[in-house]
């Protein structure tokens, strides 16, 4: 009985983490609707992230961010030249909302951590 125990506190502790985790990327989604200029809203963004990695910082998680960003928007770019998405905010190269890359770039960051939490 005590190991079921054990297996259950392991698993609300990785939940709890990753739900920590997430707080950064629901607030930057809960933001999108409120903040309608794209520039304060990257702004906000750089601040929660900078935030964010200030509190925990593990090893080259800029690197994957710098990469995030780079690859989130040629990623974005395709997936929006076939016209299955189309943005009414394009302060990025007239395509796409600035703050967008920003907000996958972190979210990187998370799905990172929360594998190597889950384990996998």
């Amino acid at each position: 009985m005590k190991k079921n125990s054990q297996i259950k506190n392991s698993v609300n502790q990785k939940l709890i983490y990753i739900i920590l985790i997430s707080i950064p990327i629901i607030i930057m989604i809960l933001l999108i609707p409120l903040i309608k200029n794209d520039y304060i809203l990257s702004l906000l963004y750089i601040i929660i992230i900078s935030i964010s990695l200030f509190i925990k910082y593990e090893k080259n998680e800029y690197l994957i961010f710098i990469v995030g960003f780079i690859l989130m928007i040629i990623f974005e770019s395709i997936f929006i030249s076939t016209n299955v998405e189309v943005f009414n905010r394009n302060t990025l190269f007239g395509i796409m909302p600035l703050w967008l890359p920003l907000l996958w770039a972190y979210s990187f960051i998370a799905i990172k951590r929360g594998v190597i939490r889950l384990g996998l």
